[in-house]
């Protein structure tokens, strides 16, 4: 998990973002998350996603919304899209252990468009749960087909620091992250998430 600050006007911000919600993106901060779920309703799977900021939806408030998100297996893709509006691809994932830490890669079709690094954690486990964050903040939309989905997903676990060491991405796949300045990296273990059947409205 890595929360982050983009450049003012970054082309990464908007990247993926539908033309509807573009003009009111706020990214003053950013998150993106890389996921392994070892058992999910639709089977186990990995996740890439990328939480630009904020965005003005129809009901008149900001929400965080997820603009890019790559998924391991088909059954996600359809599940994530029918239920919550989210806008999921498939992509092949690699998980490698390297000296000093952990490498993550992304391909489509045998093209590399993400790697990340991540060195040890250190430091302390903290406990983290959604229920400690302001609730604005874990209330997301999604506009997708002409409808709105409203959810709060729910999740703790255990977190320690790590440092992200390195990364690259391809612009056509993912938003180009490089040109962002890291806050905080994290690896969260014993990790849990629920996702409540979404509220959906017209949009």
């Amino acid at each position: 998990m890595v929360l982050l600050r983009l450049p003012r006007g970054a082309a990464a911000a908007r990247a993926f973002v539908p033309d509807e919600l573009q003009s009111s993106l706020s990214s003053p901060l950013s998150a993106l998350m890389c996921v392994e779920y070892d058992e999910a309703p639709c089977g186990p799977y990995r996740e890439l996603l990328f939480i630009p900021g904020a965005m003005l939806f129809p009901d008149g408030r900001r929400h965080p919304s997820i603009s890019r998100i790559l998924v391991s297996t088909w059954e996600s893709v359809v599940n994530g899209r029918a239920n919550w509006g989210i806008p999921k691809d498939r992509a092949d994932f690699f998980f490698e252990s390297v000296p000093g830490g952990d490498r993550i890669r992304l391909a489509d079709d045998g093209h590399e468009f993400c790697r990340l690094e991540f060195g040890p954690c250190r430091g302390p486990r903290l406990p983290l749960a959604t229920s400690l964050v302001p609730s604005r903040l874990t209330r997301l939309a999604q506009l997708h087909e002409g409808r709105v989905f409203h959810y709060a997903p729910e999740a703790r676990g255990s977190l320690r620091f790590c440092r992200l060491h390195d990364w690259w991405f391809d612009a056509r796949w993912f938003p180009d992250l490089s040109v962002a300045r890291v806050l905080a990296c994290a690896r969260v273990e014993q990790f849990e998430m629920t996702f409540p059947v979404a509220r959906v409205t017209n949009a």
